[in-house]
């Protein structure tokens, strides 16, 4: 089942990683992708202030392309969408 982003985006599954502090966002984004098909797209909410750095390293580094980056930093909550290559 698909859901939409107020942009417009549609994501196929989300990861709800707030609470979880650095690498774990990552780590589990990471693993829920290895379960998902490619093309799908991936939402991930996280607080970690780190998480506005380490997620756009990791799709760079593993292949993924990072559709959005919302929010993020310090105190602020990050939303991003990650298509799976």
């Amino acid at each position: 089942m698909s859901n939409r982003t107020e942009n417009g985006i549609v994501w196929d599954q989300e990861l709800d990683a707030r609470g979880l502090l650095c690498p774990l966002p990552v780590l589990k984004a990471r693993k829920r992708l290895s379960e998902m098909q490619s093309g799908e797209v991936l939402r991930l909410v996280a607080d970690d202030p780190a998480a506005v750095i380490d997620v756009p390293h990791f799709c760079a580094e593993s292949g993924h392309v990072l559709l959005t980056a919302e929010g993020g930093g310090e105190d602020d909550l990050g939303i991003f969408l990650i298509r799976r290559r």
